[in-house]
């Protein structure tokens, strides 16, 4: 089978050829590009995926309560509180092989992003030695922390693309055997970030299967799991097998609960390699504060603010819906807040986002600086814009019509 990915260091990605532009921030990049321009309306923000729904009224009355705890030093593990209320939540949210063990098979997290990182450094020394040069895969596009924890591990980022043609999800039929005797790594992000794409129970059972096979972690993100606006999306830690073997999923309340700025979240699955990356961020990583993690055992044991903040998110897609139809190739994604739209012939993702963000006064971001050039210098992410639905109903209405209006 062909390998169709990119490997080694990570080129450039739309105008951009050096392999130090493609690492920036793609948010920063996005902000260089829009300096020189100045909005012709009020700006309405659509490149930052940060929830602006309000925080569940139950975060004030459980800090003043816990407020002392903040002179405590975080224990790395997490609370008992918390890992028994993580667990109660995956094992009543997912079909299970079998209930998690809040004391060996959760670990908390400063965020997911960090957990993301830090799994990856720890499973290049988890994993053992490679036939070949470790390799880490990845969606292309991909979350940028996916990347920076591969560079930091050592191993050499390979690249999957992600495009239309595949359903925007890494096509695993591409994978040597060559490549996967060297992977000590694979993320895998569902719903993805940019597109929206959910993994099926059957790609996730045989995304599994290569990973005993062969002995390598899968990095499963799933902090979107909780966003959609018809079915729920399932967890790679349901086709996980009886001992959750080579699986962790990494899981935040940043989207669910709409509290970006509160930095909880919690990687769960295999114990074995839950007990290495323990003992790794024990002296390496940020500890959740204790006040923080009781506001965590209140959101994961609620659901309605759950329920409504989907309620919220399904009004605007069905804006988006009525408002954009079939252009730019828009089809309502299956999970996340994201909309990813061809603009490929509006000049390009760079120019249609200068176009917005100048004429229209709608910030987006550029699809090619999520992604990576692959070895035949395609970029999956060339060509598209991805605005994330954050803002109340009437702003996204708003911009989605100036977007229509700048666009055709």
């Amino acid at each position: 089978m062909a390998m169709i990915a990119s490997s080694g260091v990570a080129q450039g990605a739309g105008s951009a050829t050096s392999a130090g532009q493609a690492e920036r921030s793609p948010f920063l990049r996005t902000t260089e590009l829009l300096a020189p321009y100045q909005p012709a309306k009020p700006l309405i923000t659509l490149s930052l995926g940060e929830p602006q729904h309000p925080v569940p009224g139950f975060v004030g009355p459980v800090l003043a309560k816990h407020i002392a705890e903040f002179g405590r030093y975080p224990l790395a593990k997490g609370i008992e509180p918390f890992r028994r209320a993580a667990a109660n939540w995956l094992s009543t949210r997912f079909q299970l092989p079998r209930p998690i063990d809040p004391e060996s098979e959760i670990l908390v997290l400063n965020g997911s992003r960090e957990g993301l990182f830090f799994a990856a450094i720890t499973a290049a020394r988890y994993v053992g030695p490679r036939k070949g040069r470790p390799a880490i895969l990845m969606p292309n596009p991909f979350y940028p922390a996916y990347g920076a924890g591969a560079r930091a591990a050592g191993c050499e980022l390979i690249y999957l693309p992600t495009t239309l043609a595949n359903g925007f999800l890494p096509d695993l039929d591409t994978l040597d055997e060559a490549t996967l005797a060297r992977t000590v790594v694979m993320f895998i992000a569902s719903p993805a970030n940019p597109q929206g794409a959910v993994a099926s129970r059957d790609y996730f059972t045989r995304l599994k299967t290569l990973a005993d096979r062969y002995g390598f972690m899968i990095l499963s993100d799933e902090c979107y799991s909780e966003i959609y606006t018809r079915q729920a999306p399932g967890s790679a830690l349901e086709c996980a097998g009886p001992d959750f073997t080579n699986v962790v999923a990494f899981q935040s309340l940043s989207k669910r609960s709409n509290l970006p700025g509160m930095r909880v979240g919690f990687a769960a699955g295999d114990g074995k390699f839950l007990a290495a990356f323990h003992e790794f961020r024990n002296v390496a990583a940020p500890q959740v504060p204790v006040p923080l993690q009781h506001v965590a055992v209140a959101a994961y044991s609620d659901e309605t603010h759950v329920e409504e903040n989907r309620r919220l998110y399904r009004i605007k897609f069905d804006l988006a819906d009525q408002i954009l139809g079939s252009r730019y190739g828009y089809v309502r994604p299956a999970g996340g807040f994201c909309v990813w739209l061809d603009v490929s012939e509006r000049g390009g993702d760079e120019a249609a986002a200068v176009k917005l963000y100048r004429d229209a006064g709608v910030r987006v971001i550029p699809g090619s600086y999520l992604s990576r050039l692959q070895p035949d210098g395609f970029n999956p992410g060339a060509g598209y814009i991805r605005l994330a639905l954050v803002s109340d109903s009437e702003s996204t209405a708003e911009a989605l019509h100036r977007l229509v209006e700048i666009l055709d």
